[in-house]
């Protein structure tokens, strides 16, 4: 098979070393890919987001299967270009992308089907939605409503917090995402992620993980795209998994269906959950970052043979063979993130730590200058292990990180905390 992968970040560099792990896979092209990814696999230099540009690439490259990343080329409509082209790809339409594109889209449709969230107000005008603030209270989460690369949320403790959030996101700091702003409660428990993959009605469940959003340790400081995870997320137990489904996931994707949007691809499920009672934070059109890294060094070469069934429309016969394994990523930012960061660092040592079925470097912000791996981002890499148990995977990170030589990286020594406590 020729297969083409949209993106340039750690998830599409783990996409792509998962299905080279696959030998079905003849020719691997990612664009635009980034330096870890060129090492890997063919780049090429594409408007991801450009439909009739993906779809002559893909024409041209005789490409089999295309997996999109990331968001932006969903709500761009480059799935619909495809699958006009008979050109088979994993991932939503750009309708059914809306319940990522659009936070309001999916508050409704769960309204429709009763499936249990945070309660929640929408607002296209920022002194009604000040107004709404003060009369709930804090703590209150505060949302750009549309796509926001992972940063338009904000979980105010204060008033003042949450009215500075949604002046910012009126005064434009979101771009088009900030045209809305939905307000919610915050919900309390602890946060997994779910990753179902579903072809219209079919639901294959392929792997829970926990993200860490904030970055600083303990879980403090601003959010951010995510700091590290670890795979499975030991809150996600089998009868909390059979509730996510039921109550919210298998609703939801019917309605969808039944609405004439039917949905294909994977799903994230982001759940937070309080005395086994699963309550959805959001979904999202696509694989998380960084959890798609600790998804993909577990499942392997299965996993492209599990989206191309999703793909195909033959989810139905797809299964998940999972080993009692465990893995853990830890994202190497540069410093300063989440806010302006500086680029162009030397970043050494990778080659002699990465390279295994227990441990890679995945990049996701790096460029190649002068012969050197150099940080080009704000999340720049994402060391990843396996173990046998999660401390285990812990162990093999950390020592994997203290081997890259990166003295000005920023990352978080305590990825894993609340499992391993």
């Amino acid at each position: 098979m020729n297969i083409l992968i949209l993106g340039g970040g750690g998830r599409e560099h783990a996409l792509a070393w998962a299905v080279l792990q696959n030998p079905k896979c003849d020719r691997l092209i990612v664009a635009p890919g980034n330096a870890g990814i060129a090492a890997i696999a063919e780049t090429m230099r594409v408007d991801i987001c450009d439909a009739p540009a993906v779809v002559q690439a893909a024409v041209d490259c005789a490409i089999d299967l295309v997996l999109i990343g990331p968001e932006a080329p969903l709500a761009a409509g480059v799935a619909d270009a495809l699958r006009a082209a008979g050109i088979a790809v994993f991932g939503p339409d750009r309708a059914a992308a809306m319940v990522e594109t659009s936070k309001s889209f999916t508050k409704a449709l769960c309204d429709a089907v009763g499936a249990p969230t945070a309660r929640y107000a929408r607002f296209t005008e920022a002194a009604p939605a000040l107004a709404h603030i003060r009369e709930q209270g804090a703590p209150v989460v505060v949302k750009a409503d549309g796509l926001a690369a992972g940063k338009g949320v904000t979980v105010a403790s204060s008033l003042a917090e949450a009215e500075a959030a949604v002046e910012d996101i009126f005064a434009g700091q979101f771009g088009a995402a900030g045209s809305a702003v939905v307000i919610e409660e915050m919900l309390t428990g602890e946060e997994a992620s779910f990753f179902v993959l579903v072809d219209g009605i079919d639901l294959l469940p392929i792997g829970t993980a926990q993200d860490h959003k904030r970055a600083g340790e303990g879980d403090t400081g601003p959010n951010t795209g995510g700091m590290g995870a670890y795979s499975p997320a030991p809150v996600m137990d089998a009868a909390v998994e059979a509730r996510a489904l039921d109550e919210i996931v298998r609703p939801c994707m019917t309605a969808l269906a039944q609405g004439g949007t039917p949905y294909s691809g994977v799903l994230y499920v982001g759940l937070m959950i309080e005395d086994g009672a699963p309550r959805l934070i959001e979904f999202n059109a696509r694989f998380g970052d960084p959890e798609a890294q600790v998804l993909m060094m577990r499942l392997g070469a299965q996993a492209l043979d599990l989206m191309q069934a999703c793909a195909e429309g033959r989810l139905n016969e797809a299964r998940v063979h999972w080993a009692e394994d465990h893995a853990m990523t830890v994202v190497m930012a540069a410093p300063g993130y989440p806010g302006p960061v500086e680029t162009g660092q030397p970043i050494g040592g990778i080659e002699a730590i990465t390279g295994s079925s227990t441990g890679m470097v995945f990049h996701s912000g790096t460029a190649m200058r002068e012969g050197r791996v150099v940080s080009a981002g704000g999340r720049v890499l994402s060391v990843t292990a396996r173990g046998e148990s999660l401390g285990e995977a812990r162990d093999r990170v950390y020592g994997m990180v203290d081997a890259v030589d990166w003295p000005e990286a920023q990352f978080r020594r305590d990825i894993g905390w609340r499992a391993l406590r």
